[in-house]
């Protein structure tokens, strides 16, 4: 996040990485470029010696690598290999070795300022791809070759270790080549029409290779570098800081998801409520999308696709239909065709929304509020929505009709504008301290709600989940240290506690996006890696260990700092006044909880489900991909999504809160 509070600011959260070639990246999917000025001539390519300063200025700005080091070299020959053969496919352990030794060597002599050696970069990766494409065309031409249903593939790289000899390295491939097969099959295409587009697409791969210029190996060279630091700092060129200027001047229009890249996929980060693709309700995080089409033409495989091509694939005019082919891993692997029409984000459906629920508890029924928040929306004209004014409208709300309590549901919240957080934190607080964002040269910034209004001062429960961004952790960690809520969800959320600042460079370089400070709590924590901890875990389909900042390769390390609460949060006023939470009541809720999710059945199939997805750990077995039961499934995940009502786990938060309205546990916690 930003430290901005205008709707550019956040548009430029959202599509920091929208230019990024390889490695893991973000992306908000936009529709085209109708109404906006044509590119003007290509900006300067960086010269070579002008990249050991550019590193340079990464260091100096830097909130953690403060000047190189061996370990951020090692990360970077680590982070080349990664993107040059995500697949693990291309080279064995030995050639591996060989080269990152040969990384090492090219990085001291970039450094030195010369470049000459960049070029055995290109001519590596050809030779490479063109070893692949020379084994998947033997295979696939083949006649009696038929899809083998008992291969299973491991899809994630970090769970597989790379082969030793090219004779583990050719089972690989075997096995990769067949679930490739069976991908394109299972999309409609027949057997023989399948081989002949997976040898296609890997001449392509040797043809885009063979046109990458000095230029692209420059950017991507200091690109790995710069994510070499951490996973959100990298190098935009010239020419992808002009597009991306561009699509900073765009409506919110296009599918509504944001998309990431890791080792030749394109997986669905989140699923932005309001849009298309939330609307339609097929669509979910994790899911890979392995194949686009429009509504008259051919389905492209995007596996291995530099993520820009993909998003070009995908976006479009506002009204047209795209097809995805997702590939979705859980309980079991299965892949179904998805139709969006492209559209505008409905910021109706993003916006704060307020719910009344009934409650029993000791024969006495409590009138609940629940408060969903999906997001921090607001632009820099007032006139426009902002999340600050609808929260605070709907407050008044909840103290007019006397609610017994709150439920602020922070679970899908995509994050946003930082001085949104701090704003909606100081509803629930006097004054005071919310947030730290500190970095060099420092000190440490404080930034404070001013305003000694309480607009709620209520019982109240922060739900959250390992989907809650930045700025959802911000308002959720300041309420856990004031013990002005009990947080409930997740183990913890997601755990993106830095922030990141562009700098432009001169002569039509480009830009750098820098990793500059991280955020703190009140109590000194800071948010990153681990998140904000719940108070009281309840199970939910996000508590999956591939979700979360901590999985990114080379995320930085959570810090700590004094303490800075302020004696100002909570003060003897009657209007103004909160019950503080304390430790020994919050345990004997969670007890009390624990043995209520115990009974529940649907609590049971998501424990089921996650344990499942754990044990596969990433596995696709091509059995499950070529079974009719993908369409079954997929309905089924439809029709859990379009039920309009409270979550199972939205349900345990207001119960919680029941309890905690209606004294439950209390002289347990006492005593």
């Amino acid at each position: 996040m930003e430290l901005a509070s205008t709707r550019k600011a956040l548009l430029a959260h959202m599509n920091l990485s929208f230019f990024k070639r390889s490695g893991t990246v973000t992306v908000f999917l936009l529709s085209g470029l109708q109404g906006t000025p044509a590119l003007s001539a290509a900006p300067a390519a960086v010269s070579c010696e002008a990249i050991p300063g550019l590193m340079s200025r990464f260091h100096e700005m830097h909130v953690a690598w403060r000047e190189p080091s061996p370990e951020l070299d090692k990360r970077f020959a680590d982070l080349l290999l990664r993107r040059m053969d995500p697949g693990k496919v291309l080279l064995t352990q030995p050639e591996a070795e060989a080269f990152r030794a040969k990384a090492l060597k090219l990085l001291a002599d970039v450094r030195s300022g010369k470049c000459g050696t960049m070029g055995d970069l290109k001519s590596d990766q050809i030779r490479w791809h063109k070893d692949m494409e020379t084994y998947v065309r033997g295979l696939a031409s083949k006649p009696d070759l038929q899809i083998d249903k008992s291969i299973a593939v491991q899809v994630d790289p970090d769970e597989k270790d790379r082969p030793k000899t090219p004779a583990e390295r050719d089972e690989l491939r075997r096995r990769l080549v067949h679930f490739q097969l069976a991908n394109y099959v299972s999309a409609g295409d027949a057997l023989d029409e399948a081989k002949k587009k997976l040898v296609h697409r890997y001449e392509l791969n040797v043809k885009r290779i063979g046109e990458l210029d000095e230029s692209d190996l420059k950017t991507s060279l200091l690109d790995a570098y710069a994510a070499a630091m951490d996973p959100h700092s990298s190098y935009l060129s010239g020419e992808e800081l002009e597009n991306f200027r561009i699509s900073m001047d765009l409506s919110l229009e296009g599918i509504g998801a944001v998309l990431r890249s890791d080792a030749g996929y394109t997986i669905v980060e989140k699923v932005v409520p309001g849009g298309p693709a939330d609307r339609q309700g097929e669509l979910m995080a994790e899911d890979r999308i392995i194949a686009v089409s429009q509504e008259s033409g051919e389905s492209i495989n995007v596996i291995d696709m530099a993520l820009n091509d993909v998003v070009q694939l995908i976006r479009g005019k506002k009204g047209t239909k795209v097809h995805l082919t997702v590939l979705r891993q859980g309980t079991e692997s299965r892949n179904f065709k998805i139709v969006l029409t492209r559209d505008a984000i409905d910021l109706k459906e993003q916006a704060a929304k307020l719910r009344w629920e009934k409650v029993e508890r000791n024969g006495r029924v409590l009138n609940l509020a629940y408060l969903e928040l999906p997001s921090f929306y607001g632009g820099r004209d007032r006139n426009s929505r902002q999340a600050t004014d609808d929260v605070a409208s709907l407050l008044k709300e909840v103290v007019a009709k006397k609610a017994d309590g709150l439920v602020l549901d922070m679970a899908e919240n995509s994050g946003g504008l930082l001085s949104a957080a701090v704003e909606i934190s100081g509803y629930f607080l006097r004054s005071g301290a919310v947030v730290g964002v500190d970095g060099p040269p420092g000190p440490m910034k404080v930034l404070a709600d001013t305003d000694d209004r309480v607009q709620y001062n209520g019982p109240l429960v922060v739900l959250t989940s390992r989907a809650s961004a930045s700025a959802a952790e911000i308002v959720a960690g300041a309420m856990k240290d004031y013990k002005r809520a009990i947080v409930v969800g997740d183990d913890h959320t997601f755990g993106k506690g830095t922030v990141q600042n562009m700098v432009d460079l001169p002569d039509g370089w480009g830009a750098l996006k820098v990793t500059m400070a991280v955020f703190f709590r009140p109590g000194g924590q800071s948010t990153q890696a681990k998140g904000v901890e719940s108070d009281i875990v309840v199970p939910s389909v996000f508590n999956r260990d591939d979700i979360g900042e901590k999985e990114q390769p080379y995320a930085l390390e959570p810090r700590q700092v004094n303490a800075f609460l302020s004696p100002t949060a909570n003060v003897n006023e009657p209007t103004k006044h909160w019950a503080p939470i304390a430790p020994d009541r919050v345990k004997a809720l969670a007890a009390i909880s624990a043995a209520r999710v115990a009974k529940n059945k649907a609590f049971d199939e998501i424990r089921a489900d996650l344990e499942k997805a754990r044990r596969n750990a990433g596995t696709v077995r091509i059995a499950e991909l070529l079974s009719d039961k993908a369409d079954a499934d997929k309905d089924k995940d439809k029709k859990k999504k379009d039920d309009d009502k409270i979550t199972e786990r939205g349900q345990e938060a207001l119960e919680i809160l029941a309890d905690l309205v209606a004294g439950v546990g209390a002289t347990t916690a006492a005593r």
